[in-house]
């Protein structure tokens, strides 16, 4: 029986990705650029980070699928919340 095995992932180089997104997220804050262009950003390279983090320094890139899927959801959830309170966070 083989065992099925991975390659150990360069973590020097997430890291110097993860320092790339979070300099640029300090920069994008002094760019003067409409305010939810700014958030619209920063929250997609948030979002990137975190999906980084997960898949490499918790190792869900070499997991099966639905442990994933258990990940995600969470997520999923938060975004479902968000969009529902949305008209109550902002009343006309």
């Amino acid at each position: 029986m083989s065992e099925m095995t991975h390659q150990e992932p360069n973590y020097m180089a997430v890291f110097w990705w993860l320092l790339v997104l979070t300099i640029l997220e300090i920069a994008v804050i002094y760019v003067p650029i409409v305010r939810i262009a700014v958030v619209i950003l920063l929250v997609a390279m948030a979002i990137s980070k975190a999906t980084l983090v997960a898949l490499y320094f918790m190792h869900l890139k070499f997991e099966k699928r639905t442990l994933a899927i258990i990940a995600l959801s969470p997520f999923v959830l938060c975004v479902f919340l968000i969009l529902m309170l949305t008209p109550d966070i902002f009343p006309r």
